[in-house]
Formats: structure tokens, sequence, C-alpha cells
């Protein structure tokens, strides 16, 4: 149950963020915004733990700072993994920067909508 309500959240909050972020959009269907959830949660279980890991050093003389980059690139991978169900405007540094907005919007979003759900 908890798994279902996390990829709930999950999808609500990239709603949000495609709603709040011009340069993020999701294809329109409730399927491909579950889809994208799905995978973003997978990225987040499988890889992020190691990219953490091996930028500890970096993030250690950023204080921490460094971890915004690291949900940005997560972000990135999964538009990138999901294809055309997401897509993330610009080049380089472009979509870098939108992809870094995303991620603080879905990581505030995902924990107010947290907050709201009972038993969270």
């Amino acid at each position: 149950m908890n798994l279902i309500i996390g990829i709930l959240v999950t999808a609500g909050a990239l709603w949000v963020t495609t709603a709040v972020v011009p340069g993020i959009h999701i294809e329109a269907s409730v399927s491909a915004f579950l889809v994208v959830a799905i995978i973003f949660g997978l990225v987040n279980v499988f890889v992020r733990p190691v990219v953490k890991i091996l930028s500890l050093p970096v993030t250690i003389l950023t204080l921490g700072l460094f971890t915004f980059v690291i949900n940005a690139l997560m972000l990135m991978l999964t538009a990138w993994l999901v294809g055309n169900a997401m897509s993330i405007e610009g080049d380089g540094m472009t979509q870098f920067f939108w992809a870094l907005i995303g991620s603080v919007v879905v990581s505030i979003a995902s924990t107010l909508i947290g907050l709201i759900l009972p038993g969270r």
C-alpha cells in the first residue's frame, strides 16, 4: 500500500512540477505521469545512492549543495529513460537549469503532499 501511495505522491509532485516549471513537460495523461513516477522512483532507488556515494567528497566540500545537482541529474536521467513521455527543454546548461528548478519543485511538492496525506 505504501508503494502505491509513494507512486501517487511522486506522480502528483511531477504534475505540480509541469504546472510550475515551464521547461519541463510530461505527456498529458494519467498513465504517462504514473510511468514517469515509477521510473523516477526506480532511478532514485538504484542510481541515486551510487551517485551520492561517488560524489561524497564534492558534497562535503559544498556543504551539501551538490545534492541539488544530483537531484537534477536524476530528473534528467528519468527524462532520458522515458523518452517521449517526458521532456526537458533546452540544450546543455538550459536543460540543466530547468532540471535543477524542477528537482527543487518535485522535492517541495512531494514533501507537502506527503504531509497532507494521513499516515505518511
